[in-house]
């Protein structure tokens, strides 16, 4: 036990946490200003742009996580399309990682708000409000919002959690740098390839309580 408490009080370990508190918190941050505008244009909007964006949403879910670093490796890479905007200060650094996360928990984030949205009670309570003559606004903030909450408390805490256990993307695209941009799921590789097996029990049981937290948090704001 003691043993286990000087692991954790270690520069090892608590490094890699801290880092990966910081992408959670930029990461689910991102989560509510772009992926709940997302869902809600998802749900409502019609036509083959609609289209495309669902399906580049939802290959996250389904497409290797290596691959798609690799993808987003290319993209923001100094020479790639959107590398030039942000100077190649996106590949093996802080906004990488926050990248990586971000893309691998966006399909959580936004399908169960989609599918809230797109539901026959949402439709029905909108469309009453609309001819009772609510703005737009009114009806988004005061009726969907509320009847939605749920949907969208579990697609941030399933969004987090899938942001939390990244290892590939975020392989990619940090480039898992020892003391920059390795983050707990990525040490937990690092200290096992080393043979630290103590210290990646400890990372393990880390990321495990981390987990159970939030499967407990989204089985309350179920029952709510």
């Amino acid at each position: 036990m003691q043993g286990f408490f000087l692991l954790a009080t270690q520069a090892q370990t608590l490094e890699p946490l801290s880092l990966s508190i910081k992408v959670l918190s930029v990461s689910g941050l991102c989560f509510l200003l772009i992926a709940l505008p997302l869902a809600c244009w998802l749900a409502w909007s019609k036509g083959p742009l609609r289209e495309a964006i669902d399906i580049l949403v939802t290959l996250p879910l389904v497409f290797p996580p290596v691959a798609s670093g690799f993808v987003l490796l290319v993209l923001f890479g100094r020479e790639g399309p959107f590398g030039g905007l942000f100077s190649g200060q996106i590949i093996f650094s802080f906004p990488g990682l926050v990248l990586a996360a971000f893309v691998a928990g966006l399909p959580l984030a936004i399908k169960p708000v989609q599918a809230a949205l797109q539901s026959d009670e949402a439709r029905k309570l909108a469309d009453v409000a609309a001819v009772l003559g609510t703005t737009t606004p009114f009806i988004f903030f005061r009726v969907l919002l509320p009847c939605t909450k749920k949907s969208i408390a579990a697609g941030l805490l399933l969004a987090t959690g899938r942001a939390l256990g990244e290892v590939g993307m975020t392989l990619m695209l940090g480039g898992n740098i020892v003391g920059r941009t390795n983050t707990l799921s990525l040490e937990i590789y690092n200290a096992v390839f080393n043979g630290e097996f103590e210290r990646a029990a400890l990372l393990s049981c880390i990321v495990g309580a981390a987990s159970i937290c939030m499967f407990i948090a989204l089985k309350k704001w179920s029952a709510i």
